[in-house]
């Protein structure tokens, strides 16, 4: 059955990783977003063009799939498909700027994120995708330029999303407070996600606030499926900051038993709590 542009919409979402700016590797958000198509948008003018649409939303479901999928070029092909059925399919071109974005080439990749807000340049999802675009490039005033456009949107839903990955942008640019807030605001949106929770608590860390730091970890390593070495790790240095000695090696032993091939576990071995 094909699926209607708002169920693409919230359908097609990835999550991004960040790199080790950060000491921790794992600072996770959403912070890219495979595109989608904006339910505001003018319906098409003639019933040729809405069947040209239908068939080119089709190729886009296969380009968002594979692309989280991780078949990259595959994901372009099939974008490519799209936009020949239905050539101002703003999507279609967004997706292709993450695709080009992952094969490492920049100038494609921003000149498809471009084409896509000029087709519709109220596409939140686009805006959040050019931001964090920007931020893996360190061009840091840019990103927040359309993190800022982006949440502007009266209708713009994925307010949570991009409010992390604007949390974890700041932080690669050492803005702790600035951080610490846009983390705090996804945070206080979807309470449930521990990409949030977990930023959050590295950011605090970072700001030395050893206890409320504690409190987030904490949160994220009761929940279910959410544990890692990393999550253990941190929780480890914030015991270790705040002189709890006996939680150090509660927590260290679970790390070493769990994840003993981890590289945290090997710092934890050394005494390394602050590499």
């Amino acid at each position: 059955m094909m699926v209607s542009a708002q169920a693409l919409l919230r359908r097609m979402l990835v999550l991004g990783m960040l790199g080790a700016s950060l000491a921790v590797a794992g600072l996770m958000a959403g912070c890219a977003q495979t595109p989608s198509i904006p339910s505001e948008r003018a319906p098409p003018s003639s019933p040729e063009a809405a069947d040209a649409e239908r068939r080119a939303l089709v190729r886009l479901e296969l380009a968002g799939a594979y692309f989280a999928n991780g078949q990259i070029e595959t994901a372009i092909e099939e974008a490519r498909l799209a936009l020949e059925t239905y050539p101002n399919l703003s999507a279609a071109h967004s997706l292709r700027g993450l695709a080009y974005a992952a094969l490492g080439d920049d100038s494609l990749a921003e000149a498809s994120f471009r084409r896509a807000l000029q087709i519709d340049p109220n596409d939140g999802g686009t805006l959040h995708n050019l931001a964090w675009f920007h931020c893996q490039r360190g061009r840091f005033g840019p990103a927040q330029e359309n993190f800022a456009a982006a949440l502007a949107l009266p209708h713009y839903r994925d307010r949570a999303r991009t409010f992390m990955a604007r949390g974890v942008c700041y932080a690669r640019d050492s803005r702790w407070p600035e951080a610490e807030a846009a983390l705090m605001r996804s945070y206080e949106l979807d309470p449930a996600n521990v990409g949030a929770g977990f930023s959050l608590a590295e950011v605090l860390y970072r700001r030395q606030e050893f206890e409320r730091a504690r409190f987030y970890i904490n949160r994220v390593n009761d929940t279910k499926g959410a544990t890692n070495a990393q999550t253990l790790w941190l929780a480890v240095r914030i015991e270790h900051h705040l002189g709890r000695d006996s939680m150090v090696r509660v927590i260290g032993e679970q790390l070493r038993m769990r994840f003993p091939q981890s590289p945290e576990a090997t710092l934890f071995d050394r005494g390394r709590f602050d590499d």
